[in-house]
């Protein structure tokens, strides 16, 4: 919090370092504490031994690349949310000599930059030897599981939406400028295809939401039950939304288990069942987990397409959650859009790191990305469905906006 406050502070920012911060980057460190920058100032402050044992700071994906190649690198795209690359020129993007001022992290414990489709080195001979790989072997410098995701899903060109739920959620897309929504807490950054910006804007908890509920609630090891999840439990969660009308008897879920980041950043919201009655059932339950995260990607879209200025003729799903039919109509529903479930969803961020490493090679176009991703079936919104979704979104946005203050007092920091 030090590093992003001022002399006048907004919502914990200090306005002119934030508005120069984000005319740099794009964004600004958050307050929350959830970004690489604070991990990093978390170990600098708390943990100052290996602060300065540490030689350089490498997200995921930049460490295994180091293992296989002996390379500290990392591309334009996973060092974006450490906030200190100058990103306002997509094809001349560079750590900034006042961003690394503010940020007071060392430029030397920082790795040198190159493109996602950049080569990031040779496979080391102890290694290919390790794997049975040919020593000559190359190696991409790759990109993070999102950017990724957005390759794997198809929606390649400027424009073209994908909706991702997972563990997370995100409705995002590929655009051709820099341009940040402060106000909702995403923007467009670095992407991994060579001069291309991706929208970052992610929310907590969508898939997961289904899980806490299979672990924590059905299933939670207690004088109750001793039993271990049935192995085709999401199924059966399936099988009983489908019996559910529309609407889930007007019971409502907000997906907030860990705070929400996008569209509106809140460290202290939670999640509720709003609405329960003697009439309520667990189906109602289980359905308006489904219809809460689409009422939440909604919201979020709706600010999406402000953004872009246009609204999306379709969108391309992926994740886990992709996997179920009731979900894909329940979101073309919810959102009025065209959904195209994409075939084997899960693999998205695999397959996108595939196509990403054919365009580094020189084996496939970008445009040809979108001919070889299979879509499994589309949906189309049920006009019938169109009154009581819009009636339940209303209140769901509502319930936010009414409950900020309580939330704030229920879990104030300790």
């Amino acid at each position: 919090r030090k590093q992003v406050k001022g002399l006048v502070n907004v919502e914990g920012f200090g306005l002119l370092k934030a508005i120069r911060w984000v005319w740099l980057t794009g964004g600004v460190p958050s307050p929350s504490g959830k970004d690489p920058f604070s991990h990093i100032l978390f170990i600098r402050n708390e943990r100052p031994e290996v602060y300065r044992n540490t030689y350089k700071f490498l997200e995921p994906k930049d460490y295994v690349n180091l293992r296989f190649t002996g390379e500290f690198l990392a591309s334009y795209d996973s060092i974006a949310l450490h906030w200190v690359t100058n990103n306002r020129d997509i094809h001349n993007i560079f750590y900034g000599k006042k961003l690394l001022k503010w940020s007071t992290i060392d430029p030397e414990k920082l790795p040198d930059l190159k493109q996602a489709v950049d080569i990031c080195g040779v496979i080391k001979p102890e290694i290919a030897d390790e794997l049975g790989l040919s020593r000559d072997v190359k190696l991409v410098m790759g990109c993070p599981d999102l950017q990724s995701a957005a390759i794997g899903s198809g929606a390649v060109r400027d424009f073209e939406g994908h909706i991702y739920i997972g563990t997370s959620s995100w409705v995002i897309c590929h655009v051709p400028f820099k341009k940040t929504d402060l106000f909702h807490n995403f923007a467009s950054l670095p992407s991994a295809l060579p001069g291309r910006y991706l929208i970052a804007a992610e929310q907590e908890t969508a898939g997961k939401c289904l899980s806490f509920l299979r672990d924590n609630i059905l299933y939670s090891k207690d004088d109750l039950n001793q039993e271990d999840p049935e192995p085709d439990v999401y199924r059966k969660f399936d099988r009983i939304v489908e019996r559910i009308p529309p609407g889930s008897n007007k019971v409502i879920f907000t997906p907030w288990l860990y705070g929400e980041r996008a569209p509106a950043e809140s460290e202290s919201v939670r999640a509720a069942f709003l609405n329960l009655s003697l009439d309520t059932t667990r189906g109602h339950m289980i359905r308006a987990i489904y219809e809460g995260v689409a009422y939440n990607n909604r919201w979020l879209m709706g600010y999406v397409e402000k953004f872009i200025h246009r609204p999306f003729p379709y969108l391309n799903f992926i994740g886990g959650g992709a996997n179920s039919d009731v979900w894909c109509q329940i979101l073309a529903d919810v959102l009025d859009r065209k959904i195209r479930q994409v075939g084997d969803p899960i693999t998205a961020n695999v397959r996108g790191a595939a196509f990403l490493a054919s365009i580094a090679l020189g084996y496939l176009s970008i445009d040809q990305v979108a001919e070889r991703i299979p879509v499994k079936k589309e949906y189309l919104p049920d006009s019938a469905n169109r009154k009581i979704y819009d009636e339940l979104y209303r209140e769901f946005v509502g319930f936010y906006h009414g409950s900020k203050k309580m939330y704030r007092r229920l879990n104030r920091p300790q």
